[in-house]
């Protein structure tokens, strides 16, 4: 490919806007998300929240679990956080493990009860205990930040590991990042990169676009722009936003797939309606490249796509 000088001067602008936002977002720590936005929308107690309670009263312990559920959702009661923590301590007192995970979460967001990082740590750990990868996962979380616990990295690795050895995706994306920044481990990006292969494929989209970064800078693997390219897609299509950002830097600039402005505006464009500022600077400058059709076609496109990931959003 030859770039004509007005192409060599977008491309080396584009590649000082991407320099620093792409080294900042590679090291994205995660933790669990907390518990769903719960819907608001007034309801009356329903047959099927009255036959819960029955076997609640009677002990049953999923039941209980259950009707905490309701109160947090606002399912056939009106939503009442408070009374969700108390059915989910009922039956977390009955050794109900999902029980004991959302009371933890609950107290890290403060939700029916005050908000207490050591309590939440504690449940956590009970539920760890039980074999939840979710809870060991955030657990491993609040020792690495020292969020409710001491700060602990050499813990934090283990309950990641403990977490990771029971298939928790997070729990290897957060090794990877504690092995590529030297964290409680040897600093090693061959190291870090199998984690986050091993956390993408099993559909982790942040892990995706880290070993994306690892392919396309040469660490811990062979410097490869179109496999970079490939792990970029993976993630972008799963909606990781600066995936999106990376991958249009590969179409507009050639890098490991073939230069296509179109494309590179569509990625553009939906990471701009993610409210990225990088992004929408960048498209600014692709559009100068397309016609008014071209732009067209890929805003449609922009529109379909971010469509297709708000209905694959949990809810």
């Amino acid at each position: 490919m030859i770039l004509t000088p007005d192409r060599i001067v977008f491309a080396a602008a584009f590649a000082l806007l991407n320099a620093a936002w792409l080294g900042a977002q590679a090291d994205s720590r995660t933790s669990l998300p907390a518990s769903r936005p719960a819907a608001s929308r007034p309801v009356v107690e329903d047959e099927a929240v009255r036959e819960l309670r029955k076997l609640a009263d009677l002990g049953d312990a999923t039941a209980m679990y259950n009707l905490g559920l309701q109160y947090a959702n606002g399912q056939g009661v009106p939503q009442d956080y408070a009374e969700a923590a108390r059915w989910y301590r009922k039956a977390a007192d009955l050794g109900e493990a999902a029980a004991m995970y959302n009371l933890g979460l609950q107290y890290v967001k403060g939700q029916g009860v005050p908000q207490d990082d050591a309590e939440a740590a504690r449940w956590f750990r009970k539920v760890a205990d039980l074999g939840s990868a979710i809870a060991m996962t955030h657990l491993g979380f609040m020792y690495e930040n020292g969020q409710g616990v001491p700060q602990d990295y050499a813990e934090a690795v283990r309950w990641y590991r403990k977490a990771a050895d029971h298939g928790s995706a997070r729990a290897m994306l957060n090794l990877g990042l504690m092995s590529g920044n030297g964290i409680g481990l040897p600093k090693d990006d061959t190291e870090a990169a199998r984690w986050f292969r091993k956390a993408a494929d099993l559909g982790e989209a942040r892990a995706m676009h880290n070993l994306g970064v690892h392919f396309a800078n040469g660490q811990g693997v062979p410097q490869d722009d179109a496999e970079a390219a490939r792990w970029y897609r993976k993630a972008a299509d799963l909606g990781e936003a600066v995936a999106m950002y990376n991958l249009a830097r590969q179409y507009a600039t050639g890098r490991g797939v073939p230069q296509d402005y179109g494309e590179a505006y569509f990625w553009l464009d939906l990471c701009t309606a993610m409210s990225n500022k990088e992004a929408t600077a960048a498209r600014s400058m692709v559009e100068k490249q397309l016609t008014r059709e071209q732009i067209a076609e890929a805003k449609k496109r922009s529109r379909e796509k971010l469509e297709e990931l708000r209905r694959s959003k949990p809810r």
